[in-house]
């Protein structure tokens, strides 16, 4: 999983690959049924669905996101 994990990196160049994005939710998946936790093991699968089928995108930069200015 970790092979296939988007790292902060490589999130702007992977951040609109779907085939990418599939193989990092599916990989998560594995791990999460391997552990007896189908719940995420689905969550995980549908987002890889999301990619494959272009139902999502890419969210926001993380790191330009909005800041909240500090009341005063």
């Amino acid at each position: 999983m970790n092979a296939l994990t988007i790292d902060s990196q490589d999130w702007h160049r992977l951040k609109g690959n779907r085939r990418a994005r599939a193989l990092e939710q599916t990989a998560a998946a594995l791990v999460y049924l391997l552990k007896d936790q189908p719940e995420e093991a689905l969550l995980r699968l549908e987002q890889a669905t999301g990619w494959l089928d272009r139902s999502i995108k890419a969210p926001p930069c993380p790191s330009h996101g909005h800041h909240e200015v500090a009341p005063d």
